[in-house]
């Protein structure tokens, strides 16, 4: 790929458990992307301000706290509002198979669950920019 995939890896809310965050940020930064880790305790507004500064393809969440059917749908809502209906939103955690469908019919790109391997992360983030060219990059 020409470009790098630039991504933003976050933790949300008060779920102060980061290491698969920091895996996944490993892995991706080994694969080649430009990775932009938050740290802990990020708002939904915090996240899409930090995305949108940092102009990345990608938002990944990992949540671990239960809160996912709240954060989700806000990081969405806005994005929306700021208008960044070409950047992917993503995520990981312990998130119900109902729940899961239920976020990706809202929008929600992909969720990956304990156990996913990285390489399928790297596969679905590199075929999904490649899928979705952003305008004026």
């Amino acid at each position: 790929m020409d470009k790098k995939i630039r991504v933003i890896i976050a933790k949300a809310g008060l779920d102060g458990h980061d290491r698969g965050a920091k895996v996944i940020a490993s892995a991706l930064r080994d694969a080649g992307m430009e990775v932009i880790y938050t740290g802990l305790r990020q708002t939904p507004e915090m996240i899409v301000e930090a995305a949108l500064q940092e102009d990345v393809d990608a938002i990944g969440i990992s949540i671990l706290s239960g809160a996912h059917m709240t954060i989700f749908p806000r990081v969405l809502e806005l994005m929306k509002e700021k208008g960044m209906d070409d950047v992917l939103l993503f995520g990981g955690g312990i998130i119900p198979e109902e729940d899961i469908k239920k976020l990706k019919e809202m929008g929600v790109g992909e969720l990956f669950t304990p156990g996913a391997s990285t390489v399928e992360i790297i596969k679905f983030l590199e075929n999904w920019v490649k899928e979705h060219p952003r305008v004026g990059i």
